[in-house]
């Protein structure tokens, strides 16, 4: 195994280095804390070696000794990544209590788990089933080393995270009052999709959770301000995907969802009619070759195309499309290749539908199935209440 400081990737052609997740940091403290209450000396720096195979070496500060019990932090590195945790100190105490079982508790800083759907049950600390059993292993292999059988406690505090937590997504997943303790790996790999992807399944799970099997998805904000403001839905059922239309249908088959209804500016989602499954321009762009095309198959001439060709934005093609009158036809066929695209993805099981719009003409196109979709959604809402 190797030391997380020698941890890079390249992503983007950059070289970034990696960090290390709140879940390392609490089973770091907590190894800690053990050894120094069990065997009576300080420990300067403690070893962890992590789920993705990485050994970590972290710094112990903030020692805190008491008659039963020893309390100290790591710090968080989240290396390059854009991590509002980044240098925050993580705190495990650890003390003794009677039995022999290892008490886990969530103290200062600590989200509380209010809605079903996560991994943790309602009323819950919010410190996810991999930290926990980091926690847990890491603290036994101390009792193991020092011959002790009886019972000790631990909490996990984040004294910054009752600020930091309105950054993050725990408001809107239902989790109060402070920060998750997170991590799947140990390791934080900058910029990290997957980190998203997980975002948009606990997001799902907890709507599912909630009684709800069909939902809205939107890319961003303006899907959502739209959803608001001129199809005038209040509720809270729309899942944010990103970029991450594909993986968003994987969720939801996962979950078992019955139907999702994507919302979105024609700038994201006519990229769907390519097949583009990730929107993000790193990935595919084809806005202007999807609306080519689409013109050309509804009758546009190869000048018009080739002025499509030469936009720069979504807008600047749709305005030419409106100029020839051939706005509304290609957005038929475009929904209809959209539609294709999305089902083929969700396969069996799974009723998808599309509302496409642009803030200066509203809905450019829907799926037909669109209203039964938002019905549906609609009626979860008025059971819930």
């Amino acid at each position: 195994m190797e030391n997380v400081n020698c941890q890079y990737i390249w992503k983007n052609q950059k070289r970034l280095r990696c960090g290390y997740t709140t879940g390392s940091c609490a089973a770091g403290a907590a190894k800690a804390a053990a050894r120094m209450l069990l065997s009576g000396e300080t420990a300067a720096q403690v070893k962890l070696d992590t789920p993705k195979g990485v050994t970590l070496y972290l710094d112990v500060e903030r020692i805190k000794r008491e008659f039963r019990s020893v309390e100290c932090a790591v710090r968080k590195d989240s290396g390059d990544d854009p991590d509002v945790t980044n240098n925050v100190y993580v705190y495990a105490r650890v003390e003794k209590i009677d039995g022999e079982e290892i008490e886990l508790r969530g103290g200062a800083g600590i989200g509380i788990v209010t809605r079903k759907g996560l991994e943790q049950a309602v009323g819950e600390p919010a410190i996810n089933r991999v930290p926990r059993q980091m926690i847990r292993e890491a603290v036994r292999s101390e009792c193991l080393s020092f011959g002790y059988h009886g019972g000790l406690a631990v909490t996990i505090s984040i004294p910054e995270g009752v600020r930091l937590a309105g950054q993050t997504f725990n408001p809107r997943l239902g989790i109060k009052g402070g920060l998750s303790v997170l991590g799947t790996t140990g390791i934080v790999e900058p910029m990290s999709e997957q980190a998203l992807i997980d975002t948009i399944r606990a997001e799902m799970r907890m709507l599912r959770a909630g009684g709800y099997d069909v939902c809205y998805v939107v890319p961003g904000n303006y899907g959502f301000d739209f959803l608001k403001e001129i199809l005038g839905y209040q509720g809270d059922a729309a899942v944010k995907c990103s970029n991450y239309i594909g993986e968003t249908i994987d969720a939801a088959a996962e979950l078992q969802m019955k139907g999702l209804l994507f919302v979105g500016h024609a700038g994201k989602l006519v990229k769907v009619a390519a097949g583009v499954m990730n929107t993000h321009s790193h990935h595919a762009d084809g806005r202007l070759e999807v609306l080519a095309a689409h013109g050309a198959m509804n009758g546009a001439g190869k000048d018009l195309v080739c002025r499509i060709m030469g936009c720069v934005t979504t807008s600047e093609a749709l305005e030419l499309l409106k100029e020839e009158g051939l706005l509304e036809p290609v957005m038929c066929t475009v929904m209809e290749k959209i539609k294709e695209h999305l089902t083929a993805r969700a396969k069996e099981g799974l009723e998808i539908g599309a509302v496409m719009f642009e803030p200066r003409y509203g809905i450019l196109g829907m799926t037909g199935n669109t209203e039964a979709l938002s019905n549906k959604i609609r009626r979860d809402q008025d059971r819930k209440e």
